[in-house]
């Protein structure tokens, strides 16, 4: 009995070893995509999920990485602070506008923007606070919106979903006349790339026309087993189809990123962040 006390707790203490350790370091993750459309290849960056993590003073680990790529573009798939009364957002507002001064930062909000949007008495304003520091510092904040890049041939959307659409146990149905409503009909002439936080509805966006998506919010499923994958989705689902990599829908590609922070539950186990590097050419 003795023993058996004994590998348990040695087993205790090596997650929660590991688990600190993954809570407090990324790892750098590269996709490559081909996109027939595009007329001049290009290199992204994407970032999700920071929850107002600092890796270093000022995120200067973080930001000597994302320098050292050499990436041409920024895109954010949201929540990078945590909606709590009284949360931080300068950890957050200070990394987003620090990239702006070197990079084109495209910024799509996550259902914590979302909800500090919706309810600004009970967050103190936070949100108000936060879109008005990037938007000076010259980020490209798209809520339900895009903007062209003609030398690219793409157009970049900002989608925000309703909350309805972040249930806790159930997945509601998304039809594909709710994102035209949200986002107009995508050009088929051109690469539309959509910067959507969660990627429970990959097939309805490809419905729409999406060319590549880019996502956060499954954090990787926090805990990473071998074969299965991430353990459990925000939405309490175990074993999510989507947690995180390089999804395809027909000619549609998604890139989900595991996202770089933790929030409510800061677990990570076996499941770094992740600073994601996405390749996209016409060859």
């Amino acid at each position: 009995m003795a023993v058996f006390f004994s590998v348990i707790a040695a087993l205790i203490l090596f997650f929660i070893i590991v688990m600190i350790l993954d809570c407090n370091r990324f790892v750098v993750r590269k996709y490559r995509c081909r996109e027939e459309k595009l007329k001049k290849d290009v290199k992204f960056i994407l970032l999700s999920d920071l929850h107002n993590k600092s890796f270093g003073k000022k995120n200067a680990r973080l930001l000597k990485a994302i320098d050292k790529i050499g990436a041409d573009m920024i895109l954010i798939a949201g929540d990078m602070y945590t909606s709590a009364t009284g949360g931080d957002i300068e950890t957050a507002a200070e990394l987003v506008c620090t990239l702006a001064e070197k990079y084109p930062v495209y910024y799509g909000n996550g259902n914590h923007e979302h909800k500090t949007r919706l309810f600004p008495k009970d967050f103190l304003d936070m949100y108000r606070k936060f879109s008005e520091k990037i938007a000076s510092a010259g980020v490209n904040h798209l809520i339900n919106e895009k903007i062209s890049l003609p030398d690219l041939n793409m157009d970049i959307y900002g989608l925000e979903i309703d909350r309805e659409y972040f249930r806790k146990f159930k997945e509601i149905q998304m039809e594909e006349a709710y994102l035209e409503k949200l986002l107009g009909k995508p050009d088929k002439n051109k690469v539309s790339l959509l910067i959507a936080h969660n990627p429970d509805y990959f097939k309805s966006y490809a419905a729409w026309g999406a060319d590549l998506v880019v996502s956060g919010h499954v954090h990787g499923g926090l805990m990473r087993l071998p074969v299965l994958g991430g353990v459990i989705s925000p939405a309490i689902r175990l074993f999510p189809r989507y947690d995180g990599g390089e999804f395809k829908e027909g000619d549609a590609a998604m890139i989900l990123g595991r996202g770089l922070g933790t929030h409510t539950l800061p677990i990570r186990i076996f499941n770094p962040g992740e600073l994601v590097v996405i390749e996209l050419s016409s060859r």
